[in-house]
């Protein structure tokens, strides 16, 4: 048997990649979830379980709660840390309790347990570019407008992008706790806009939130200038994998193809094979409708201001020397994408028709 290895957030979106393959690679998994109540969040890992018996162990534990982590880490060689919650900013209310609390108090209860833990030596930390900056705006900043690991986002606040700031604070957070001890190593994978098939139907992701409005036709009257970094799931779930297996793997990896793609080149990709192309925006609404009437569809003139039209290059060379990555193309991440949307739509359709709820 390989190594055991530790994955909190095993039921999210990329979490459950990353037990899939970890349990490829034959590793012994434990993955930790919220509750093992929920079955729809549950389900596919429980398939794991089953393809890969004995080798996939499942536990319960809460972010927020000291200690919560203990019995899961005792034993690890590795831990991936990837459980924090992911929302676009018209998703969150309260961005104290609903972003930073999981993400700063999550870390902190997971590196404590870490430190409990005489056996991990290496801690893989899931961030985001959104570590990086702020708002699009900032990288503008950046030597040849080109985002790298280097720059810390120092912009972002509860108030202005919760979500970005959570995950800073947690990251740096993450490098304290690691400088302080000589036992375990951190290494952290920053990645873009996280897309591609969806193991488990429950995910909450806010990139699968994005990807759905866009699939159901919310922006069929045609589509505003933004552009987003992108990385499949597959990559970003083998990027940890190669974080901890690599021995001279140190520091933040961002993990995203190298061009953004705007909301229009994604829908152009994805026409080739939706059923109901139609949906789909074939023109860009200009930026100054954009301006006037962007506050009806919750954006803010600020907002605005400092990602419309903006777009930058991304540094991706670490990940690709010291990982060994090798970037899927645009097109298989969208089509692969929109395949397992349509699946699960489908299979959701289904159940509504016998008495179950459609969850849209």
């Amino acid at each position: 048997m390989g190594k055991t290895v530790l994955v909190t957030g095993g039921s999210g979106f990329v979490g459950s990649h990353l037990v899939l393959q970890l349990l490829e690679r034959d590793y012994q998994v434990r993955a930790t979830v919220r509750s093992l109540g929920h079955a729809a969040k549950v389900a596919p890992l429980r398939d794991m379980a089953e393809r890969y018996p004995g080798r996939l162990t499942l536990a319960e534990a809460d972010l927020l709660v000291p200690g919560s982590f203990d019995k899961a880490a005792d034993g690890c060689e590795v831990v991936f840390h990837v459980a924090s919650p992911f929302r676009l900013p018209e998703q969150i209310g309260d961005g104290r309790t609903e972003m930073l609390e999981p993400a700063l108090e999550g870390t902190r209860n997971v590196l404590a347990s870490v430190d409990r833990a005489d056996s991990v030596r290496r801690v893989v930390l899931t961030s985001t570019v959104g570590a990086i900056f702020g708002d699009y705006i900032d990288v503008l900043d950046m030597d040849g407008q080109r985002l790298s690991e280097r720059y810390v986002n120092t912009t972002s606040t509860l108030e202005n992008n919760p979500y970005h700031y959570a995950k800073t604070q947690a990251e740096q957070e993450a490098w304290r706790r690691a400088e302080g001890q000589d036992r375990w190593n951190l290494v952290t994978i920053n990645p873009g806009l996280v897309l591609g098939p969806s193991l488990t139907p429950a995910s909450e992701s806010g990139s699968l939130f994005l990807l759905d409005e866009l699939l159901k036709g919310y922006f069929f009257y045609g589509a505003a200038n933004f552009s987003f970094t992108i990385a499949d799931v597959r990559d970003v779930a083998l990027a940890h994998i190669e974080a901890a297996e690599r021995a001279q793997a140190a520091g933040r990896y961002i993990v995203a193809r190298p061009d953004m793609l705007s909301i229009l080149e994604i829908s152009r990709i994805i026409r080739a094979r939706h059923r109901r192309p139609y949906l789909l925006p074939r023109g860009q609404v200009p930026d100054w409708v954009v301006r006037l009437i962007g506050s009806r569809f919750g954006l803010t003139q600020d907002y605005i201001t400092k990602h419309l039209g903006i777009r930058f290059t991304v540094d991706n060379v670490r990940s690709v020397r010291d990982l060994g990555l090798s970037y899927r193309p645009a097109e298989q991440t969208l089509f692969d994408h929109y395949a397992s949307w349509a699946s699960q739509r489908s299979t959701a359709g289904k159940r509504g028709s016998v008495g179950h709820p459609r969850r849209d």
